[in-house]
Formats: C-alpha cells, structure tokens, sequence
C-alpha cells in the first residue's frame, strides 16, 4: 500500500510509502492517503496522529512524471489534488494533535502535506521548499492557504517566487519546524511527542481545534468558545 496506517496506545502512525518515487503523490497514494487520513480521525481510539514517510525523503509533492501521462491532464490533475486534499482537510479540521516527522526532502505538495500537521519535527539534514513554479505548476494541497498563515505572506512569497530550499534551521527559524533533531531520531521524537499528546488528549485535541478553527470565528466569537471549551475542559 502506497500508505500505510498502523494504530497502537492511542497513536495513529500514517507512513508514505513510495520510497522509490520520493513518497510523490501518483493516483494510488492519493487514494491511500485520503482512506488512512480519514480512517485515523474517525477511530475513536486514536487520541494522536504521526505522519511519517519511508525512503530518503519525507515527501517530493505530485509525481510530474505520472501526471505528465495522464490522457487528460487538467481534469486528471484537478480529480489527483482532490483527493489528497481530502486528507489535509481531514488533518486539519480533527481535533487530533498531528506531528510530522520529517525527515529529508519536502516539497511542492510534500510542503502542504506538513502544513496539514500541527507540529514539525526535522532532520538536521532536511531540505524544504515550494518548487512548483518551476515545474510550470501552481502551489496546490493547502499551500496557498495555509503556507502564510504559518511563515507570514512576504516569506510565503519568497518561497513561492523563487526556488528556495529552506535548510533545517532556517525553517525551525521561520516557524515551518517546531524540533531539529539529528536524522536517525526524527520519528523516535515524533513518537516522544504523540504519547505525551495520548496521555491527555482532550486538552490537547481542543488547544489544536482552537487555534486551526479561529480564523471562521470574529474575535469575540473566538473569545465565547475559549469560555465554552475551558468550562468544557474543567469537567473532564
């Protein structure tokens, strides 16, 4: 399977599985991508989410060579960012805290694909980017709109306008990584991370759906479900 999900102790742990092609997005990891997505946010049992990734990259983005055959591209193409967009949103909008662990190359959809995660954890090695103008393509799954919410619009552009490749650090610098940790120890820390999200998920869960939620809420309708939420939280 092209993704993979393995759940134990209240961890979800959602690995890419197309080492050979850089874990880049071709119709059948979409596909599993969307269903292991999903299925991880729907288990009541999964207080907490790793994305992960197998190979030498954590995720090159859309595979170019697979959408450059297909009979008909923009239809194809559009159907492709689709799906995956599917399983960004279904990241995104749980109330499950999501961590990364991110180890070598991120880019073009790979970069919205850890967007989608709540918290980054990177190989000191770790090389991130956009890269999409210069394959002729437009930032898709999420980019656009999450990529300035978490960098700031003039950073935002400077990755989308040029073909930056953030280093480890700078991307802890620029808000993109949350940890930098040597390469070898990206998913032990990422799993450090998730069971101590698992020990007490509620808190956590709702600190994670506030912050991702705020911007469909005015400010004092953000205030007024803080004082729901904390009323809610005092009780459990």
């Amino acid at each position: 399977n092209a993704a993979l999900l393995h759940i134990e102790d209240g961890i979800a742990r959602i690995t890419l599985n197309r080492p050979d092609r850089l874990n880049a997005f071709d119709a059948e990891m979409a596909e599993a991508w969307a269903e292991t997505t999903q299925a991880a946010v729907a288990d009541p049992a999964v207080k907490a989410i790793i994305v992960a990734a197998e190979g030498r990259a954590f995720c090159a983005g859309g595979d170019v060579r697979a959408m450059s055959e297909m009979p008909d591209r923009n239809e194809g193409i559009r159907t492709l960012a689709e799906r995956i967009n599917e399983g960004l949103a279904a990241l995104v909008e749980s109330s499950k805290p999501v961590v990364a662990a991110a180890h070598g190359t991120t880019a073009g959809g790979g970069l919205g694909v850890l967007l989608s995660t709540d918290y980054a954890v990177v190989g000191e090695s770790s090389k991130i980017g956009s890269l999409y103008a210069g394959v002729g393509l437009t930032p898709d799954l999420s980019v656009s709109a999450l990529l300035a919410r978490a960098v700031g619009e003039r950073r935002a552009l400077q990755m989308t306008l040029q073909e930056t490749m953030l280093s480890a650090q700078e991307a802890l610098d620029w808000g993109l990584a949350a940890e930098v940790v040597p390469d070898g120890e990206v998913l032990a820390r990422a799993e450090v991370i998730a069971a101590h999200w698992a020990a007490n998920p509620h808190a956590y869960g709702q600190a994670k759906r506030l912050i991702r939620s705020q911007p469909s809420r005015s400010f004092r309708e953000q205030l007024s479900e803080e004082a729901r939420t904390i009323g809610q939280a005092s009780v459990t």
